[in-house]
């Protein structure tokens, strides 16, 4: 079978298409051929030597990135009882995403319902729990309080927006001109232009800043946070620099690693089948181009996800 693999770190050329065994099957483990494999920014920074996935795989390489997949059940365990073959699944593994095939544990995945595309069930799990868990579980966002989210019409972002709104928070969305009214879409209440310092200067105060982007830009935002909000940083990489900073306002601060919560995945899930949340796919692009794929999410300006097709 066909699938992408890096020999060491590096750039987006590291991405090399290889043929490779077919994985053994054990008792409690399904066998998938991949339809979708999402392409989040955690992949990038893995390929790159960079963040908590470049020390979890640094001794594993050859190595496959991708950690969000749907495909169908090939064939099962003898002791998977949840699924056939056949049926359409989806869910979180711990890499190897990027292939043709994939042998995962039958608990990590759950079926994709029937109003939902292969498209949408691929991107929705990484992006998905990470949204909601940085808002509710880290950041404690309530009904009725302000949330500024940062790179709004990315991966997470544009999931953060229709999740907060439904929560009944009003939501401050910042990203591009070009994407303000696909973010009034999903119900952003005021949509503004990240590079507008008279509009940022003029912006109410918030009680809780979701930031996706880090480093100076997620600096330079505490100060639109009321005295005493919260602050959730997710890329990892600088996040101490950015909870330092907060906490030097009075501000509380936390990093965050999304944790894989199945039960968690399936409100998701439901939530899309049932219209009330939407996964934006903005480019699907062949498993043999990976590496186009990997130099589109380092842009840091991709609307909603990038997908690779099986």
């Amino acid at each position: 079978m066909k699938q992408l693999v890096i020999e060491a770190f590096g750039g987006p050329e590291q991405l090399t298409l290889v043929e490779t065994e077919h994985p053994p099957l054990t008792a409690s483990q399904i066998r998938l051929k991949m339809h979708f494999a999402g392409v989040n920014p955690v992949d990038a920074k893995t390929r790159a030597g960079l963040g908590w996935g470049a020390q979890a795989v640094k001794d594993r390489l050859p190595w496959s990135p991708g950690f969000e997949v749907m495909g169908e059940v090939q064939e099962v365990g003898s002791e998977v009882c949840r699924f056939m073959s056949g049926d359409r699944v989806f869910g979180l593994v711990s890499g190897g995403g990027y292939g043709e095939e994939l042998v995962v544990d039958c608990n990590e995945m759950l079926p994709v319902p029937e109003a939902v595309s292969d498209e949408m069930a691929a991107g929705l799990a990484l992006a998905g729990l990470t949204a909601w868990q940085g808002l509710t579980e880290h950041g404690g966002l309530k009904a009725g309080e302000r949330v500024l989210i940062a790179a709004a019409a990315g991966g997470v972002g544009h999931l953060a927006v229709q999740l907060a709104k439904d929560m009944g928070a009003t939501v401050v969305a910042l990203g591009s001109p070009a994407n303000h009214d696909f973010l009034r879409s999903l119900g952003a209440d005021e949509v503004l232009d990240y590079r507008d310092e008279a509009a940022l200067n003029a912006l109410a105060p918030v009680d809780l800043l979701f930031d996706l982007v880090g480093g100076t830009s997620g600096c330079s935002l505490l100060s639109h946070v009321k005295s005493g909000g919260r602050v959730v940083t997710v890329p990892t990489i600088t996040a101490d620099e950015v909870m330092a900073a907060a906490r030097r306002q009075g501000l509380t601060a936390s990093g965050m690693l999304k944790t894989n919560d199945i039960e968690q995945l399936e409100q998701l899930v439901q939530a899309v089948a049932e219209g009330r949340l939407k996964v934006e796919v903005s480019q699907v692009f062949p498993l043999a181009d990976g590496v186009a794929a990997h130099r589109q999410i380092e842009t840091g300006h991709t609307r909603g996800k990038i997908l690779l097709q099986g």
